[in-house]
C-alpha cells in the first residue's frame, strides 16, 4: 500500500556485498547537497553547496545498512587508533557509470571495487566505491586497482572539501583507500550494525 522506506524497507540485495543495491541520493550536476531524511524516507536538502565542488559520480547509501559500533572499531583497527565511533548514517557509496544519469532518489546495482577511510571529527564515515552493474565503460572493474588515478584524486578532493562551510575549520581526513576484499568488509560490518541497531526492521 506505502512505498518502502529507501533505508529501511529495501534489502541491501541477495549478492551482497559482491553486488549491493543502492539508493541514489545526489547527482553529479546537482549544486544542492540531497540527503535521506530519515525519519519520512523523502529526500530533503541538506544544504546549498556553498562552493564549487561537485561529486564526480552517483552517490548515495547501501540499504538496511549502519555505521555504528562495528564500523568504527574496524576503522579504529585498520588505523591503529581508539575511540573512532561510526557516524551514525548508512553506510554511503560513489557508483560510477558511463551514461549520464538525470534523476535521484533511484535504485540501482552496483559492484563495490574499493573505498576510502574518511574519518570526520573522529567519526568513520567510510566511502565505498563502486561502478553500475553490467555498465560499458567501468562494469568490468573488479578492484580499485581498475579505477584510474585522476578520478580517484577527484574523489579524494572532493571529500576532503565538501563539508567545509564558510568561517568553519572542520577537520577530515582520508586515512587511507583500500581495495575490493575490504570493502566487502566494511559492507558486511555495517549490515550487522543495522541488524543490531534495528533488530525489529524486516524487508518486504
Amino acid at each position: 500500500m506505502y512505498k518502502a522506506h529507501p533505508w529501511h524497507g529495501i534489502p541491501s540485495g541477495p549478492d551482497s556485498p559482491q553486488i549491493v543495491t543502492c539508493f541514489i541520493e545526489i547527482l553529479p550536476t546537482d549544486v544542492v547537497k540531497y540527503e535521506i531524511d530519515k525519519e519520512s524516507g523523502h529526500l530533503k536538502i541538506d544544504r546549498p553547496q556553498k562552493y564549487s565542488n561537485q561529486v564526480p559520480c552517483l552517490y548515495g547509501f547501501v540499504p538496511q545498512t549502519y555505521c555504528g559500533d562495528g564500523v568504527g572499531a574496524l576503522c579504529g583497527n585498520k588505523v591503529g587508533r581508539t575511540g573512532i565511533t561510526g557516524d551514525g548514517d548508512p553506510l554511503d557509496i560513489c557508483v560510477f557509470s558511463e551514461r549520464p544519469i538525470h534523476q535521484n532518489g533511484i535504485l540501482l546495482q552496483a559492484r563495490p571495487i574499493g573505498g576510502f577511510r574518511l574519518i570526520d571529527r573522529n567519526e568513520a564515515d567510510d566511502k565505498i566505491i563502486s561502478v553500475l552493474k553490467d555498465d560499458g565503460a567501468y562494469g568490468h572493474w573488479h578492484d580499485i586497482t581498475d579505477c584510474p588515478a585522476g578520478l580517484i584524486d577527484r574523489l579524494t578532493h572532493y571529500f576532503l572539501t565538501y563539508k567545509q562551510m564558510p568561517g568553519e575549520q572542520r577537520k577530515v581526513e582520508i586515512a587511507g583507500v583500500y581495495g575490493a576484499k575490504e570493502a566487502h568488509e566494511v559492507i558486511r560490518q555495517s549490515e550487522v550494525d543495522y541488524r543490531s541497531s534495528f533488530s525489529t526492521t524486516t524487508s518486504p
